[in-house]
């Protein structure tokens, strides 16, 4: 006959290995590079979103939209988002990945503001337990206007991890394919925040992981900031 400390364990790793395999991971990622005109663009943001794009797309479990430059305008990026973010059940993770332009509450569109509180909208219509925005952009930390306050996000499971602080700007270099929030970003998320090589990259690994490396790159010029209504434990990605 069996123990059952034995049989215990079994069960206990049964149910473990089903509700990881159950969990997906929705992504939606932009990247505004060439704004109309031409006094307003930028050389990495598309590049980013792309980076990001090829880093989910080694997960099985992820399913990715991304949308660049003259695609990425307020209402496409609010459309699609919305669509993707419907399939997520609330053992999922949901990700908006943003490189552009920030402004005072949110980002910058291909044609003009994108508001948080448009995001957070989307968010709170979606029915995922884990909810997470990155963002490579200038003074991002910036975006939501309401920094103290978190009770607009009290029932989403929010977590903001955003490039930089509001007075900062987020830095590249021309030796660099991506900015330097973005390539430690991939760098983390690939598995370099695993520290406990569980294959489960939690929110504080994550964290940890990418304010130092972007600190060192920056020459401590550079700072991201993170925020929101999560666990220190919130699985970003599992492998």
């Amino acid at each position: 006959m069996m123990h059952w400390s034995r049989l215990f364990f079994l069960l206990g790793c049964l149910l473990v290995s089903a509700t990881l395999h159950a969990q997906k991971i929705y992504l939606m990622a932009v990247g505004v590079s060439d704004y109309p005109g031409t006094e307003n663009d930028l050389r990495l943001p598309v590049e980013d979103a792309k980076a990001i794009c090829r880093l989910y797309k080694t997960n099985s479990r992820a399913t990715i939209v991304l949308l660049t430059d003259n695609k990425a305008t307020k209402t496409e990026i609010l459309a699609k988002a919305r669509t993707l973010f419907a399939k997520a059940k609330e053992q999922d993770i949901v990700v908006f990945y943003f490189s552009g332009h920030g402004m005072n509450g949110g980002f910058v569109a291909y044609d003009g503001k994108l508001p948080y509180s448009d995001i957070r909208k989307l968010f709170a219509a979606c029915k995922a337990r884990n909810k997470m925005i990155f963002a490579d952009a200038c003074h991002a930390g910036n975006m939501r206007e309401n920094k103290t306050g978190s009770s607009q996000d009290s029932d989403n499971n929010v977590m903001l991890f955003l490039s930089s602080r509001g007075e900062e700007y987020s830095f590249e270099s021309p030796s660099m394919k991506n900015g330097y929030y973005t390539a430690s970003l991939v760098g983390a998320l690939k598995g370099g925040a695993d520290t406990n090589r569980d294959r489960t990259i939690t929110a504080r690994e994550l964290f940890m992981a990418v304010s130092q490396k972007v600190k060192e790159l920056s020459g401590d010029r550079q700072h991201p900031v993170m925020w929101g209504n999560f666990e220190n434990n919130m699985p970003v990605m599992i492998w």
